[in-house]
């Protein structure tokens, strides 16, 4: 359990990590146009990758592991909801098997303690 455990985490970090830095980087065509159905401004869009990066860091600390997954899956059911309201039914059940990692993990418990 303790390696499936690491593995999510591992995951679920890196994940973390790689929307933060994205939302820093140039917006593509469709990043544009999810972030304006979703009524996303891109103005925003830093809040949420110091968030994002923010997040993926606590993960690998046991003070902040649980709080780290907390905000992880709120943010994956905002993200669902908003894309509910838009009508985006296809982008609502992608995000469903990313909001089992962090619930996933809480019911693992942090991986490293020794």
């Amino acid at each position: 359990m303790k390696i499936v455990a690491g593995i999510l985490l591992l995951i679920s970090a890196l994940l973390s990590l790689k929307h933060g830095w994205d939302a820093f980087q140039p917006a593509t065509e469709e990043q544009l146009k999810m972030m304006s159905n979703l009524n996303i401004s891109k103005s925003a869009m830093p809040y949420f990758g110091v968030l994002s990066i923010l997040m993926g860091l606590m993960l690998f600390f046991p003070q902040t592991f649980f709080m780290a997954n907390l905000l992880n899956a709120i943010i994956i059911v905002l993200i669902t909801a908003l894309s509910l309201r838009a009508g985006d039914y296809k982008m609502a059940l992608i995000e469903i098997p990313f909001l089992a990692i962090p619930l996933v993990l809480i019911w693992l418990k942090y991986p490293l303690k020794f």
